[in-house]
C-alpha cells in the first residue's frame, strides 16, 4: 500500500527552525518527483518545494526560496524539508507529496498524499 507519513510538524516562534520528515513506503520513494505542499486557513494549497529522485535537484516556491531546503535520504526512504526563519505566514498544514510528473506539481494535482502536519508560527 502506498504511503506517505509526514512528521517534525509543531508550534515555533518566529525566527525559529523546524524541520519536517516524510517516510514513504510501498513504491511511493521511487516516484521522480518527491516534495511539499502547504495550506494556510483560508487559503488554498500551495506548492513549496520538490525534489527529483535520480538528480537531486530541487524546486522551490519563490516564497520559501533561500530559507527552506528539501532533502531526501535514500537508505531510510526519507524526504525531509528543513525550514529556517519562519515567519507567521507560514503557518500552514504542510502536506508531503509524490508523483511521476513534474506538470502536476504546478497544478497540485498530484498522485499520492501524506495526511498533513501542523506548523504554527507565532509572531
Amino acid at each position: 500500500q502506498v504511503q506517505l507519513v509526514e512528521s517534525g510538524g509543531g508550534l515555533v516562534p518566529a525566527g525559529g527552525s523546524l524541520r519536517l520528515s516524510c517516510a514513504a513506503s510501498g513504491g511511493t520513494f521511487n516516484m521522480p518527483f518527491m516534495g511539499w505542499f502547504r495550506q494556510a486557513p483560508g487559503k488554498v494549497r500551495e506548492f513549496v518545494a520538490y525534489i527529483i529522485g535520480k538528480s537531486d535537484r530541487t524546486f522551490y516556491a519563490a516564497s520559501v526560496k533561500g530559507r527552506f531546503t528539501i532533502s531526501r535520504d535514500n537508505a531510510k526512504n526519507t524526504v525531509y524539508l528543513q525550514m529556517n526563519n519562519l515567519t507567521p505566514e507560514d503557518t500552514a498544514v504542510y502536506y508531503c507529496a509524490a508523483d511521476s510528473n513534474p506538470l502536476s506539481w504546478s497544478s497540485g494535482s498530484v498522485d499520492y498524499w501524506g495526511q498533513g502536519t501542523q506548523v504554527t508560527v507565532s509572531s
